[in-house]
Parts: C-alpha cells; structure tokens; sequence
C-alpha cells in the first residue's frame, strides 16, 4: 500500500502499536517471573492489565473508523523485548538483574511514550476527537508507569550495589517496600 497521507501514516502508527501491545502482553508475564523483587514482580503483573486496556483502546479507535484492527510487525519492540530477554539469560545476581530489568523496561517504556506521542498529535491534526482521548488515556499510564519503575529503580539499584561499591563492606541495603504501577 502506498502511504500518502497523515491518515494514512496515522494508520500504519496504530497498526504498530497495536502490535507492540500484544508483543508485550506476552513478554510482561517473563519480566514479572524473572524479578527476584516483590514490589517488582507486582508491578509487571499490574501492567499487564493495563497492556491489555491499551491494546483494547486501539481496537476501539479501528472500530470507530470502521476499519478492522490490524497488526504491523512492530519491530523495535521485538528488539527491546529481545534485549530485555537476553539480559535475563545472563543469570546475574537478584538484585542486579532486577536493576537490569527496570533500565529494559523503561526503555520500553519510553519507546511507547514516543509513540503514543506521536500517534495522539495524528489524531488531534486529522481532528479525531475519540483517537485523541483514547490515546491520550494511554499516554498518560505510560509516563505513569515510567514514573513508577524509576520509584522501584531508586531502591533496588541502591540494592544491586555490592558493598565495595557503596563502601559499607559488610553491611546489606534493606529492602524498602514501594508502590507497584
């Protein structure tokens, strides 16, 4: 298909999140069962739910132009998912690999606020009021949940911290408990 339009190139953006959407529903899972940190854990379970609202939201915005919801592979997703995994693969120390998760996850993260930014002023340009409020319902719980995995990164980099780094030899951080997504 030839894209000569903004309405058009609105449609290719949505086409591809709605597939980063659905990339994420499947990885969210893996994130929360490689964090070693509750709070973490919690979190990921937490955005899943919010993952699905945000895949839901772009089947609404497809329904109200009458157009079915379509997914284009969403390629740099794969590759931040393919990051995030390898990281895991490397086997580190719990709290390491926690700090390693969150820094995936914000990239994540901000790769959707990027995204979402850019779809939501298409909508607002092409004056589709409904595109608009959606989207930016789902903009907003992505800088939320960005705000919140830099809450958790606070503690649990201190966490990853060897005792030489932080230069408290012998002593171990303690665990704060923090709010999840």
């Amino acid at each position: 298909m030839k894209s000569s339009s903004l309405q058009d190139l609105f449609l290719i953006e949505l086409s591809d999140l709605f597939d980063a959407e659905h990339q994420l529903i499947k990885a969210l899972p893996k994130m929360a069962k490689a964090s070693s940190a509750e709070t973490l854990r919690g979190a990921f379970e937490e955005h899943l739910e919010k993952t699905k609202e945000h895949a839901a939201r772009i089947e609404r915005i497809f329904a109200g132009l009458d157009i079915p919801a379509k997914r284009e592979k969403c390629k740099g997703m794969q590759g931040l998912i393919s990051e995030g995994n390898d990281l895991v693969k490397k086997k580190l120390n719990p709290d390491v690999q926690d700090a390693g998760i969150i820094a995936a996850a914000q990239r994540v993260e901000h790769y959707e606020i990027a995204a979402y930014g850019c779809v939501r002023t298409y909508a607002e340009l092409l004056q589709n009021r409904q595109a608009v409020d959606l989207l930016e319902q789902t903009l907003q719980e992505e800088k939320d949940a960005d705000e919140k995995l830099t809450e958790l990164a606070e503690q649990i980099n201190v966490e990853a911290q060897t005792p030489e780094e932080t230069g408290l030899e012998g002593e171990q951080p303690k665990r704060r408990a923090k709010a999840a997504f």
